[in-house]
C-alpha cells in the first residue's frame, strides 16, 4: 500500500511520565516556548488532523486548542498503547484519512518535511519510521489505518517493545540528515529527557 499524495493525521506523543526529566516534558520551556508548542508549530502545517496522547491531567494542554486522548492501556504502557490510542482516534473521526503520523513532543529539531519524506519514500511499504545517523527513531512514523486491532493484540499479549513491533511488521526505514543551526549539525531527532539535554539546546539557540 502506498500512501503518496494522500492526507495523514498527526499524533504527538506526550504520554511518558517524564521520570528522567522530573516534571512532564511537555510543558518545558525551550527558546521562549514549551516543548509542546513548538511540535505542534512543527507538525500541524504537514498533517489534515493533529491530536494529543497525553496519560496526565488534559486541562493543561486546553490552550492548544487539540484533542487529547488518554492510553487506551492503564499503567503507563509505553509509546505502542499511544500509538494505539491515536489509531482508535483516526478510526472514530477520520476514517477516510489512510494514515497517522506520530511525533514525540520531546525532539525539539524534527524535521519540518517529516510528513512528506515519509509518504513519498513509503516505496509501497505501509509502515514507514525515521532514521538518522544516530539510529531508528521509532517514535517518530508513518502508521497505516486500520492497525489497531493487531497493535491491541500485540499489547494484549505483553508486547511494549516499539522496535520489536517495527522488526514484526517490516517496517520501512526513512533517512533523514542532520540539520544546521547557529552554525552546529545537530541530529534532527535529539531529543529532550534530562535538564541538561534542554540546558544544551536552549544553550544552542542562544548562540550568537
Amino acid at each position: 500500500m502506498s500512501f503518496s499524495g494522500h492526507p495523514a493525521a498527526g499524533l504527538l506523543l506526550a504520554g511518558g511520565r517524564s521520570s528522567r526529566f522530573g516534571a512532564d516534558k511537555s510543558f518545558a520551556t525551550l527558546d521562549g516556548a514549551q516543548l509542546v508548542d513548538r511540535a505542534i508549530a512543527r507538525l500541524k502545517p504537514q498533517v489534515a488532523r493533529l491530536a494529543i496522547n497525553s496519560n496526565g491531567d488534559p486541562a493543561g494542554f486546553a490552550g492548544t486548542g487539540l484533542p487529547v486522548i488518554a492510553d487506551p492501556i492503564a499503567g503507563y504502557a509505553g509509546p505502542l498503547a499511544g500509538v494505539l490510542a491515536g489509531l482508535i482516534w483516526l478510526r472514530k473521526t477520520s476514517p477516510e484519512i489512510p494514515a497517522l503520523v506520530t511525533a514525540a513532543v520531546d525532539t525539539p529539531f524534527f524535521p519540518e518535511t517529516l510528513v512528506e519524506t515519509m509518504l513519498s519514500q513509503s516505496r509501497g511499504r505501509s509502515l514507514v519510521m525515521a532514521a538518522s545517523e544516530s539510529g531508528t527513531h521509532p517514535t517518530f512514523a508513518l502508521w497505516p489505518a486500520g492497525l489497531e486491532t493487531e497493535l491491541a493484540d500485540y499489547l494484549e499479549r505483553g508486547g511494549r517493545k516499539l522496535h520489536d513491533w517495527m522488526a514484526r511488521q517490516e517496517a520501512a526505514i526513512c533517512f533523514f540528515p542532520a540539520v544546521e543551526i547557529k552554525g552546529e549539525l545537530v541530529d534532527p531527532f535529539f531529543n529532550i529527557n534530562r535538564p541538561d539535554q534542554r540546558e544544551a539546546a536552549e544553550a544552542l539557540l542562544q548562540r550568537d
